[in-house]
């Protein structure tokens, strides 16, 4: 499905079957699609199936004090990136308040640290907004030929703690593109409404919808039968290294249907009781900090009943002039301002919007206690972009900005501008603190990162 926006981001092939397997299924004038077909999924989308869907997790309101609270990570990406020199603050050190975007999170700047001299190497893509494909998969040279995305580091964090909660993860957006892909490289689709999000989290289906649910995981698994079946049948027909291909297939392939069978157990238990109202979706797509402030409080809902432990937020800009007051000009536009000061002035106006909705979600995380502590210090929050200077689609030196997590926080810590810093080193402590034993990950260095700390 074609999805608008402003730069196509040229998805590479999603195929991932071994070549040797392509050519036996040709060679029997059978398509590589129809092996893993034949219920109506392919290998690729197994990941993505509805019945992995959005079915939400436990109340923890009210815990016992003295319990141990879960860990939660929370990654977003503002594409159309931030005006550095209002982000960072001129050397480094503790005083974050000199900048005109820190100034607007003056009560949380003790809970956040913000870095710059972090990247992913290999960036240069089919476009300059194709770093967008690779913010949480440090994949390199997006969309261009024989790219494929990798996993994201959400999927691998989800794989560890999702089948805790009802729902392995969100993945939100406000464009519907969004930053998680699967372990074949398949974009997972962002949800854009608030409404539909918490019917799903809330509210309760009837008798006949939750059987209709049921039904459709047991669909799943039945697909995943035909589909193990046939790979099965595949194998016996290859070489060593492609056998080796379909094992790893095969396991992906258990593992899901472990997931969909707790599912199962979940669409049949009671969702979370809450005092919130359903939101009412924002209409006016020039909107774009209402949009974004709906998906905020989702995310706050979300972490607070234990609905899920992993989210991913893709805050896409837009073609077009937002509905800010002193704004008139394209917002797209305003983010290749060329230094022009009458533009820089016009795009600080909407990124100081972006800033303030931020840090409002953050103090409503604050706000709420969990076990005699707020709930942001049980959640690590990961926000910046893709790219560090938009204006030149240059995806060196970005915005970064890690909040709670238990972290030690309060400082801007600069890392080498011209010879930077993995971003993936970030990634691999943020997962390591979510229980995930690894010591790499993508283009990852080392398994920590200067300036942050427990």
């Amino acid at each position: 499905m074609n999805r608008k926006h402003p730069h196509s981001t040229g998805r590479g092939s999603s195929s991932g079957m071994p070549d040797r397997a392509a050519r036996f299924l040709e060679s029997k004038r059978v398509s590589r699609r129809y092996l893993l077909r034949g219920a109506g999924a392919t290998a690729l989308s197994l990941p993505l199936l509805d019945a992995m869907g959005p079915t939400l997790g436990q109340q923890v309101l009210g815990a016992t004090p003295g319990e141990t609270s879960p860990k939660r990570f929370v990654a977003m990406c503002a594409t159309l990136g931030f005006h550095s020199p209002f982000l960072f603050p001129a050397a480094e050190g503790n005083k974050l308040d000199t900048t005109p975007y820190l100034i607007r999170m003056l009560e949380n700047l003790d809970q956040l640290t913000v870095f710059s001299g972090l990247s992913h190497p290999e960036q240069q893509g089919n476009n300059g907004h194709a770093s967008e494909l690779t913010w949480l998969t440090s994949a390199q040279r997006p969309g261009l030929a024989g790219f494929r995305n990798s996993v994201s580091v959400d999927q691998v964090i989800a794989q560890r703690v999702g089948i805790e909660t009802r729902y392995p993860y969100l993945a939100l957006s406000t464009s519907g593109r969004s930053m998680s892909w699967t372990s074949n490289g398949v974009e997972i689709p962002g949800v854009t409404s608030p409404s539909k999000l918490f019917k799903a989290l809330f509210v309760e289906g009837t008798e006949a919808e939750v059987a209709q649910e049921v039904n459709r995981l047991k669909r799943g698994l039945s697909i995943l039968d035909t589909v193990g079946s046939r790979a099965k049948e595949l194998e016996a027909k290859l070489g060593r290294r492609d056998r080796d291909k379909i094992d790893e297939y095969l396991t992906a392939v258990r593992d899901l249907e472990f997931r969909l069978q707790q599912s199962e157990g979940w669409v049949r238990r009671p969702k979370p009781k809450i005092d919130a109202k359903e939101p009412q979706d924002v209409t006016d797509n020039s909107d774009a900090i209402a949009k974004q402030r709906l998906l905020y409080d989702m995310i706050v809902l979300a972490l607070q009943t234990d609905s899920t432990r992993t989210i991913t937020y893709q805050l896409s800009g837009m073609n077009a002039v937002p509905k800010i007051d002193g704004v008139s000009s394209d917002w797209h536009g305003l983010s290749h301002h060329g230094k022009d000061p009458q533009k820089i002035d016009e795009l600080k106006i909407i990124e100081e919007a972006e800033f303030i909705a931020f840090n409002d979600f953050l103090t409503k995380m604050r706000g709420i206690e969990e076990n005699g502590r707020p709930l942001l210090d049980h959640t690590a929050v990961l926000f910046g972009s893709n790219l560090g200077n938009a204006s030149s689609h240059d995806w060196h030196n970005l915005p970064i900005i890690v909040a709670g997590g238990g972290y030690k926080h309060g400082s801007f810590v600069a890392h080498d501008e011209q010879s930077n810093t993995p971003l993936a080193n970030l990634f691999v402590t943020m997962a390591q603190r979510m229980g995930v034993e690894i010591d790499k990950f993508g283009t990852s260095t080392a398994a920590g990162i200067r300036g942050l700390d427990v």
